[in-house]
């Protein structure tokens, strides 16, 4: 396959995704599926989510498809769990990977975001007028992505990947939405430097919702509210460019350095470059290894103006630090701490993730090269 026409091809979907997205800015919404957004592995959160040149392992499933072929076992498994906001909400990650040949990799993914035991207060009092508590019913509200995931190196330093995204939302039994979307994953290899690009949603993804408007319609009535209709939510595209680079330190450090830049066409947001037309979101991170057993990380993200009370505008950014301890070739533990932004009284969250990597592949097993730090 020519290299040259995978580049003017992928130059040709960016350049689709800027145009098409400026002229539905209007018909859009700014925010959807923003579940989708969170970012999956502690390793990956810890270095604030700077993931697109610098994942290694079965997370690159979210982060950037083409990375997979990076994998050098035969099975890969992760899992994370999360608890945001003191525990109310909990967010759960499951992949799994394994190579098809010796050029492909394929992956499939598993997100869950959700808020459990609501209480539906809509019969406390009964027909009497008395109250009862025994009444009170529990429902979820709850956030569903499986992602189906294909790698494919074309040289030594050129590998791409897709995502097919399936993704179901609902509201107990009051509102539920089935959706679809794809993404684009390339990745350019030069020694210690890796240039990844993710094109994520490069179709529009649509939820399409239905309501039970029998469930809420008296309830809604008597407080004046609107009552819910079947509606199509669109998320908009976004491009995410990122740029890694690998260090040796003497015989027993490595480091990794690593920038993202986010890039969404829905018009003015408030990041650290914002325009009509589209703005950018850059995160850094960093990790530090020892002898590849022992890992250290750091990284900012979501940089914001926040206006104070006198009017005067200060630059903030979320922190976030992490671990990584390998404990066999087959196990390894990661943990972040994140900082959500102060938005309530336990604004850390800790996060925990676990990979387990299974038979070890031969040197030779890869037709391509190019993936050796």
């Amino acid at each position: 396959m020519n290299v040259r026409f995978l580049f003017v091809l992928f130059l040709l979907v960016l350049t689709n995704l800027s145009v098409s997205s400026v002229f539905s800015q209007s018909l859009t919404p700014k925010y959807s599926n923003e579940f989708l957004n969170i970012g999956v592995g502690a390793r990956a959160l810890g270095m604030g989510g700077t993931q697109v040149g610098s994942v290694r392992d079965v997370t690159a499933s979210y982060w950037n498809p083409a990375a997979l072929t990076s994998i050098q076992h035969k099975y890969e498994f992760s899992l994370m769990h999360a608890e945001y906001f003191a525990g109310i909400a909990q967010y759960d990650y499951l992949g799994f990977t394994t190579p098809v040949g010796n050029q492909n990799q394929v992956a499939v993914s598993l997100i869950r975001f959700g808020v459990d035991d609501i209480p539906d207060t809509r019969f406390l009092y009964d027909a009497n007028g008395a109250l009862n508590y025994n009444n009170i019913q529990f429902f979820n509200a709850a956030d569903y992505a499986l992602l189906l995931s294909f790698a494919r190196e074309v040289s030594d330093k050129i590998k791409l990947g897709a995502n097919a995204k399936i993704i179901h939302r609902n509201v107990g039994k009051f509102a539920q939405a089935w959706g679809f979307g794809l993404d684009l994953g390339g990745i350019y290899r030069s020694k210690q430097l890796t240039f990844g690009l993710t094109l994520r949603d490069i179709t529009t993804t649509y939820n399409a919702w239905t309501h039970d408007a029998d469930q809420v319609r008296d309830i809604y009535a008597q407080t004046n509210n609107e009552i819910p209709v079947n509606t199509v939510e669109l998320t908009l595209p976004r491009a995410i460019a990122g740029l890694a680079y690998d260090w040796k330190i003497g015989s027993q450090f490595t480091m990794v350095t690593a920038v993202d830049l986010e890039t969404t066409f829905d018009g003015p947001r408030n990041t650290l470059v914002s325009t009509e037309v589209l703005s950018i979101d850059p995160r850094f991170g960093l990790e530090l290894g020892f002898k590849k057993l022992a890992y250290v990380r750091a990284g900012m993200s979501n940089f914001q103006y926040i206006k104070d009370f006198d009017g005067s505008e200060s630059l903030n950014f979320l922190p976030s630090a992490g671990l990584g301890i390998v404990i066999s070739d087959r196990f390894q533990i990661d943990y972040a701490l994140a900082d959500l932004g102060d938005v309530s009284e336990s604004p850390y969250s800790h996060i925990f993730s676990i990979k387990v990597s299974l038979e070890k592949l031969g040197p030779d097993f890869r037709k391509f090269k190019g993936w050796e730090r």
